[in-house]
């Protein structure tokens, strides 16, 4: 897996939610340096658990949608004999 590179506006908008809920939910607050370094953490330790899990949901459907396309193809069989 390949490191996450956010785009600056977008990891700013991540940094701003890591502060407001340390800050809401913890009653403390952190500095935007602390907030990146805790995303570049979660992207080395924690984000291979998700990607791990969206990899597995992908493949589950997409065993369930080639599934039924062998349904949809059995029905358009013309009869013989």
């Amino acid at each position: 897996m390949r490191e996450i590179k956010f785009p600056i506006a977008q990891k700013a908008r991540i940094v701003s939610k890591i502060k407001d809920y340390f800050n809401d939910e913890l009653e403390q607050e952190i500095g935007g340096l602390e907030a990146e370094f805790l995303i570049d953490f979660f992207g080395k330790e924690i984000s291979p658990y998700f990607y791990n899990q969206g990899l597995s949901d992908a493949h589950t459907l997409f065993t369930e949608k080639t599934e039924e396309i062998g349904y949809l193809l059995q029905d358009l069989e013309k009869p013989v004999g």
